[in-house]
């Protein structure tokens, strides 16, 4: 059994990894448990490029919500938003634009204790107890609906959360259709997933084998079906592609490390 530490709320197994974790650890994080870390560290033995990964998710998302708010939108949900960390959502965002409303949503209660802490004092960003299996739990939740106004452009956050969603189980295409059908017109969709269409595929089974161990398995999809969840919107170019490639500040260079290129991302427009 792993110490529980104090900062760990009551009720949650920290006997188990937590996706959220995780991904918490690959960034430098450190709110994560023991068992998070070994689950960590056995993926970074399969690739050990992985951090970079979740670096690259990182910049897609910063680069995505500055186009989002030299578009005029002033608010964003993110769901599945994890453990806070430098450069995220509210801080990119009231960079430029003080006023703009983000809403943070995650499952996971550690993440969303730590957020709260993070938070605290921030009239224009929240936490949402929530989960992205339960579509409209999310767009009904007091968080939600305090902050956010669905009648007026959202820009929907899914940065490397649907990959931990099935198709069978958890209607992972349904789910972003309820969201879809619930934003305004002028609306953006940004995702990044995990993908198999990549030189890496046997390091990338063995990562998902870890993630099996977790209550999130990792389903890697490949791009026709990672674009089957921008039906309803726009793409916006370059369309899906892999991190990188969305939209970089500057072009790739030539020591781009090619664990990047497990990973697509798009943003859509709904019309």
């Amino acid at each position: 059994m792993t110490e529980r530490p104090s900062w760990a709320p009551p009720g949650i197994d920290i006997n188990v990894p937590s996706v959220s974790r995780v991904y918490d650890y690959f960034l430098g994080g450190s709110h994560n448990f023991e068992v998070d870390r070994e689950a960590a560290r056995t993926a970074l033995e399969a690739m050990p490029g992985i951090p970079r990964v979740g670096q690259a998710n990182r910049a897609m998302m910063r680069r995505a919500v500055r186009y989002a708010v030299g578009r005029g939108i002033t608010q964003f949900l993110d769901i599945g938003s994890g453990i806070p960390t430098f450069g995220n959502v509210h801080e990119v965002v009231h960079a430029l634009n003080p006023e703009a409303n983000v809403v943070y949503v995650d499952n996971d209660p550690v993440a969303v204790e730590h957020s709260k802490a993070v938070l605290d004092g921030n009239a224009h960003a929240t936490i949402a107890a929530a989960d992205l299996r339960d579509p409209r739990g999310v767009l009904e939740h007091p968080e939600t609906r305090r902050l956010l106004d669905l009648d007026r452009p959202v820009a929907l956050l899914l940065v490397a959360v649907l990959h931990f969603l099935s198709e069978d189980e958890d209607d992972a295409y349904g789910v972003v259709a309820t969201l879809r059908d619930a934003l305004a017109p002028g609306s953006l969709l940004v995702v990044t997933h995990g993908t198999h269409e990549t030189p890496l595929n046997d390091d990338q089974r063995e990562v998902a084998k870890v993630y099996q161990r977790t209550r999130t398995p990792l389903v890697l999809r490949t791009l026709p079906e990672v674009e089957r969840f921008f039906t309803g919107f726009e793409l916006v170019e370059p369309g899906v592609v892999t991190l990188p490639y969305w939209r970089p500040d500057s072009p790739p260079g030539d020591d781009l490390d090619p664990v990047v290129l497990t990973g697509l991302a798009g943003v859509g427009l709904k019309a």
